[in-house]
C-alpha cells in the first residue's frame, strides 16, 4: 500500500494537483478562524448546547460556524442551490434540455447554479443575521446588513476554491471542502474522549468499544457504498454503415443508495427546524411542541426514520429517469434477456429500483439513528459519529481514490485499489 501511495507523487502533474488541493485545504481551515466583525463569538457558543439546526450547519462548516467566522455557512448555499436545480430539471424543459447538451448544456447549469448560490447565501447570512442579532454587539441595520454580506462573501469564495480544486487539484472540489471540515473534527473529538478517559467518566473498555463499533461502521458503509444490482444487457447483431456491429453482452448498474446523503440532509433539516424556532419563539404550545421534536425523543426518531425513506424514495424517483433507460436500451438494440423491449423494460426496472431502493433507505435510516444508539451502548456523549457524517466522509474519500487511481494507472504505474 505505501509503495503504491508513493506512485501518486512520481507522476509531476498528479504531485502538482496534490498540492494544490493541500494548499487550497489550508486556506479553508485559515478562514474558519477569521471571526466575522460585529459579532460576540460567546453569546453564540451559547446556541450549541442542544442538538439543533445549528449543529447541523457547524458540521458541514468544519467548526466554524461555531466560532461565526467568514465561512460560518459553509459551502451549504451552493449545496442547496445544486440540489434544486436538480430538482427543477423534471419540471422546467429548460434545464431538462441543457441537462442533455453534454458540456455546453453542463456550462450552463453551473452558471445557474452560481446565481442562485448567491441568492440563496445572501438570504440565509440575512436570516442568521436577523435570528441572531442577541449575539450582534451593535444589531442595527447597517451592521446586520455588512454581516449579511461578509458571510455571503464567505461562501462565494468557498465556491470558488471548491471549482478551484476540480479544475487543478484532483477533483470533487465541493465535497473535499465538507470532507475537510469534518474530518478538521476528528482531533477535538480524540481530545474529548481523552479528557473523559483522564476524569474517570468513560472506562477504557467503553473507549475501545466506541473503536471497534467505527471501524465495524466505516467497513459496512464502504460495502454498502460499493453496493450495485447489475442488471444484465444484451445487444443483438446489428449493422451501422460500413461495419457490422457484433452481438455482445453488458450491465445497468444500479447502486444501491442511489440518493446517497441527499435524504439525512433534508429529513435532518425538517426535524431540526421545529426544534430551532422554539429557541427563539416564546409562545407556550411552540415550546411544548418543539420538545417533542427535540433530538433523541422517541416521537423524533420515528419521524427521522419514515422521513428519511420518504426522501430516499422521491429524490432517487426524481434523479433516476427509468423511461429513458429503457427508450435508451430499445434505441441502440439493447434487451434485458427475458423482458420484452419498451414499457416492459421499464416497468421491470422499476420493480427492481423500487426493491433497492428499500434497502438503501433502511440503510440511511439505520446510519442516521447510529449516533443515538452508539451514545447509548458506550454512553460516550459529545463524540459525532456516524449519520451525515460518516457518508460523506466515506463516500468523498472512495470517489476521490476512484479518480487519484485511474489517473495512477494511466501512467502505468500500479493502483492502490485492488
Amino acid at each position: 500500500m505505501l509503495s503504491a501511495l508513493s506512485n501518486i507523487f512520481k507522476i509531476p502533474e498528479l504531485r502538482q494537483k496534490v498540492i494544490f488541493t493541500l494548499i487550497m485545504f489550508a486556506i479553508f481551515r485559515l478562514g474558519t478562524h477569521i471571526p466575522v466583525p460585529g459579532v460576540d463569538p460567546t453569546a453564540i457558543e451559547k446556541l450549541f448546547a442542544n442538538g439543533n439546526l445549528f449543529g447541523l450547519l457547524d458540521l458541514f462548516s468544519g467548526g466554524a460556524f461555531s466560532k461565526f467566522s467568514i465561512f460560518a455557512m459553509s459551502i451549504t448555499p451552493y449545496i442547496n442551490a445544486a440540489i434544486i436545480i436538480q430538482l427543477l430539471n423534471v419540471v422546467i424543459p429548460t434545464l431538462e434540455q441543457w441537462s442533455k447538451e453534454g458540456a455546453e448544456g453542463h456550462k450552463k447549469t453551473t452558471q445557474v447554479t452560481r446565481y442562485l448560490t448567491v441568492v440563496l447565501a445572501f438570504l440565509q447570512a440575512l436570516g442568521m443575521s436577523i435570528g441572531l442579532k442577541a449575539a450582534v454587539l451593535n444589531p442595527n441595520p447597517v451592521n446586520i446588513l455588512i454581516i449579511a454580506i461578509t458571510l455571503t462573501a464567505g461562501t462565494i469564495f468557498l465556491m470558488w476554491v471548491g471549482e478551484q480544486i476540480t479544475a487543478q487539484g484532483v477533483g470533487n472540489g465541493i465535497s473535499l471542502i465538507i470532507f475537510a471540515g469534518i474530518v478538521a473534527a476528528l482531533p477535538k473529538n480524540i481530545g474529548t474522549m481523552y479528557h473523559y478517559v483522564q476524569a474517570g467518566t468513560v472506562s477504557y473498555f467503553a473507549v475501545f468499544c466506541f473503536g471497534l463499533i467505527a471501524l465495524a461502521m466505516v467497513m459496512f458503509v464502504v460495502y454498502v457504498e460499493n453496493g450495485f444490482r447489475r442488471i444484465p444487457i444484451s445487444y443483438a447483431k446489428r449493422v451501422v454503415g460500413p461495419r457490422a456491429m457484433g452481438a455482445h453482452s453488458s450491465h445497468i448498474p444500479l447502486k444501491l443508495n442511489q440518493a446517497n446523503v441527499i435524504p439525512i440532509i433534508f429529513a435532518s433539516s425538517v426535524l431540526m427546524f421545529p426544534a430551532t424556532i422554539g429557541q427563539f419563539v416564546d409562545v407556550p404550545w411552540v415550546k411544548t411542541a418543539s420538545s417533542y421534536l427535540q433530538w433523541g425523543t422517541p416521537l423524533q426518531t420515528t419521524l427521522y426514520v419514515l422521513l428519511i425513506i420518504f426522501f430516499t424514495y422521491f429524490y432517487t424517483a426524481v434523479t433516476v429517469k427509468i423511461p429513458d433507460m429503457a427508450d435508451n436500451l430499445k434505441k441502440y438494440g439493447g434487451f434485458i434477456p427475458g423482458i420484452r423491449p419498451g414499457q416492459p423494460t421499464a416497468d421491470y426496472l422499476d420493480h427492481v429500483m423500487t426493491r433497492i431502493t428499500f434497502a438503501g433507505a433502511l440503510f440511511l435510516a439505520f446510519i442516521a439513528v447510529l449516533p443515538n444508539m452508539i451514545a447509548g451502548l458506550t454512553h460516550i456523549e459529545g463524540v459525532y459519529f456516524g449519520g451525515t457524517a460518516l457518508l460523506i466522509v466515506v463516500g468523498v474519500a472512495l470517489q476521490t481514490m476512484k479518480q487519484i487511481e485511474s489517473m495512477v494507472v494511466m501512467r502505468h504505474y500500479e493502483g492502490f485499489m485492488k
